[in-house]
């Protein structure tokens, strides 16, 4: 039996519920999901996918990432609420692509894991696999795992596996459409020029869960916990001396009351040069590479590689000691000797981050 898995939290329990009604069913997993963006996001999936079918004895095979396609697929839909006609043409594109690889294998049936997903259909799941199934001359099997408990269940299950629990399905459309909802910020969709990981990022994660699996590979035990913090983003920002915009880094936790500020140098404290306005800061980039013990030869170069996110709230806690302190703080070549002017968009909110702690190994 193929069995078309969407992501780890519903594959695990279902997977498990199959293999005890199906005990003399080979089970081959197919992760096909081209509609989960962004790719960061498609990857820790599949990366939590992997561990599970390899927890079950679970032969998995992946499909092809062709969002393009399936962007195509929806072209129209874009505004259509979860449940409704976008999520059928998805159900449909990838329930078709499962029918293929499952009658391309020579399997006679094939399912999906969605059918345990809360936030799904089942009737509509249901049909969209049985006119496929139709069409490829094999059957569709659409068990209800979810009622006598089975939610329940399945929650417990991924509690006790660890498993990454996303908290949206997986589309642009209903990811951007969500967080307008929840009026947060969509920072799932922010990747910096530079590179840099940011806090509770998509990347963040992925580090996190491999990390997890080089500790479960040395048979190390640890601990995912959660912590609440308050992250920040930057949108944009520059600086401007005589109307013209001049090379300038704005450090992690760097904000304005407004959007915009103007003014002078007014004076120095150390390597801290303090603007008239606002709370303003900066620092020499020769001051900062002494700090972070790096040999930038330009802000520019810093702009596109800077030290980890961990090392920069170093150098900032080494200038501004106060813990909760939220000034810009701003890198230059050189320290501006006319008016200077700040535009800076940033994004600060509270928000919860995933944390991996290993443990000491038990005594035999």
């Amino acid at each position: 039996m193929l069995v078309h898995i969407c992501c780890a939290v519903d594959s695990h329990y279902f997977l498990q519920k199959l293999q005890t009604e199906y005990p003399d069913e080979k089970l081959i997993g197919f992760f096909y999901d081209p509609n989960i963006h962004p790719y960061g996001e498609y990857q820790l999936r599949l990366l939590d996918v992997k561990r599970s079918c390899k927890m079950l004895g679970i032969a998995l095979i992946e499909g092809a990432y062709d969002y393009t396609l399936w962007m195509e697929t929806v072209r129209g839909l874009e505004h259509e609420p979860e449940k409704g006609s976008r999520c059928s043409v998805c159900f449909d594109r990838r329930f078709e692509v499962s029918a293929q690889k499952a009658s391309e294998l020579g399997e006679s049936t094939f399912t999906s894991t969605l059918l345990t997903s809360p936030k799904k259909s089942l009737k509509q799941l249901k049909q969209a696999g049985d006119a496929l199934a139709k069409r490829y001359g094999i059957s569709f099997v659409a068990p209800d795992y979810r009622k006598a408990s089975g939610t329940q269940e399945q929650n417990i299950l991924a509690k006790e596996a660890q498993l990454y629990r996303q908290d949206y399905c997986g589309c642009l459309y209903g990811l951007t459409m969500q967080r307008e909802e929840q009026q947060k910020l969509a920072d799932e969709l922010f990747s910096p020029l530079s590179g840099q990981v940011q806090p509770e990022s998509i990347e963040s994660r992925i580090h996190l869960y491999e990390e997890r699996i080089h500790l479960e590979e040395q048979q190390q035990p640890y601990q995912i916990i959660k912590e609440r913090f308050l992250n920040w983003r930057l949108l944009s920002g520059w600086v401007k001396v005589r109307k013209k915009v001049i090379p300038s880094y704005f450090l992690p936790y760097s904000t304005l009351k407004k959007t915009y500020s103007r003014g002078r140098i007014e004076y120095a404290i150390g390597m801290l040069q303090h603007m008239s306005r606002d709370e303003v800061k900066f620092i020499t980039l020769q001051d900062y590479n002494q700090i972070a013990d790096t040999t930038y030869p330009t802000v520019t170069a810093l702009l596109y590689s800077p030290p980890s996110y961990e090392q920069e709230l170093a150098i900032r806690a080494t200038l501004i000691p106060t813990a909760y302190d939220m000034s810009a703080l701003i890198v230059v070549e050189e320290i501006p000797q006319n008016k200077i002017e700040i535009f800076l968009d940033t994004e600060t909110y509270e928000d919860v981050q995933e944390r991996l702690v290993p443990l000491s190994k038990k005594s035999p």
